[in-house]
């Protein structure tokens, strides 16, 4: 395969992490609004400040364990993306091609 092969099969790996990655992100933000959500109605249809609160506190329970999971999400992607990028430069292909100025 030639470099512009090459090229093309960096772009299209990295272009399938992001569409991996985007969609993955879509579904945590819905999640993250159905969470404050449920915490809304559970607070509306509490009877006492106890109650409330205990909602309040399994939220932010949940949430913090939403939050963990982004991290770990975030590395991941982020380990998608950068083995993509280095396997593009480890035969030297896209390095030679920048030296040259021309992309080939």
């Amino acid at each position: 395969m030639g470099q512009s092969g090459e090229m093309l099969a960096m772009q299209k790996h990295l272009l399938e992490a992001y569409a991996q990655a985007s969609s993955a992100w879509v579904s945590r933000v819905k999640l993250e609004a159905d969470l404050w959500s449920q915490l809304a109605g559970s607070i509306m249809a509490s009877r006492s400040i106890a109650e409330a609160l205990s909602a309040y506190q399994q939220c932010v329970a949940q949430r913090m364990q939403i939050a963990g999971e982004d991290g770990q999400r975030l590395t991941h992607d982020t380990q998608e993306f950068m083995a993509a990028i280095s396997r593009a430069f480890s035969n030297g292909s896209v390095y030679r091609g920048a030296r040259r100025g021309d992309g080939r």
